[in-house]
């Protein structure tokens, strides 16, 4: 393959995994160069100004990780999104070209086809479906009292109590002394 480069690469197109979609419905192809700002710019643009209920993003190859990461910030931003996500393979085409071809010959070229694992993931401010594969409802509201200062509390851990006298190492246990002076205390004796 030193003698090859990689001159085209195009994915076969494949309808949304979707049944009754809108036809004017939002769909962010997320590549892999792809910049998450421009993404959700254009995604938040969509949602909250134009007032879309529904939006798709997919994302095939090495972009599938970028696309979960823009769905985890819209959920996060706008809240209240219902979720379905379907996984599926899609395949790639690489035309390769020979850079150095037989001097009696044309240029040579290698196609490869590629299966790489795809991701297209639906989100609605719409009730869908619960029992189809892939639902995922909407996080929970915070409820009254609860700190709704935009700092998600899920996942931190409670903070430890103070540390109690016994607890503590011999050598950080502080001791007076017993000094006619009163000089004060003394640690790790």
């Amino acid at each position: 393959m030193d003698n090859f480069r990689k001159v085209r690469t195009s994915e076969e197109e494949m309808p949304l995994p979707f049944p009754d979609l809108p036809p004017d419905v939002v769909e962010m192809k997320v590549k892999e160069g792809s910049k998450i700002r421009n993404l959700m710019n254009f995604a938040m643009a969509q949602m909250e100004l134009k007032g879309r209920r529904q939006i798709v993003f997919s994302g095939c190859g090495r972009a599938v990780t970028k696309t979960i990461t823009c769905v985890e910030i819209m959920k996060r931003k706008l809240g209240g999104l219902h979720q379905v996500t379907k996984v599926r393979y899609k395949t790639v085409l690489e035309v390769w070209e020979n850079q150095d071809p037989p001097p009696d010959g044309p240029a040579q070229n290698l196609t490869v086809h590629k299966n790489v694992p795809s991701i297209c993931i639906l989100l609605s401010r719409d009730p869908l479906d619960p029992n189809q594969t892939g639902y995922q409802p909407p996080e929970p509201q915070h409820e009254v009292g609860e700190d709704t200062s935009g700092c998600s509390t899920k996942g931190l851990k409670r903070p430890l109590p103070p540390p109690c006298e016994e607890l503590l190492p011999k050598k950080l246990q502080v001791q007076v002394s017993e000094s006619p002076r009163g000089s004060g205390t003394t640690a790790g004796q």
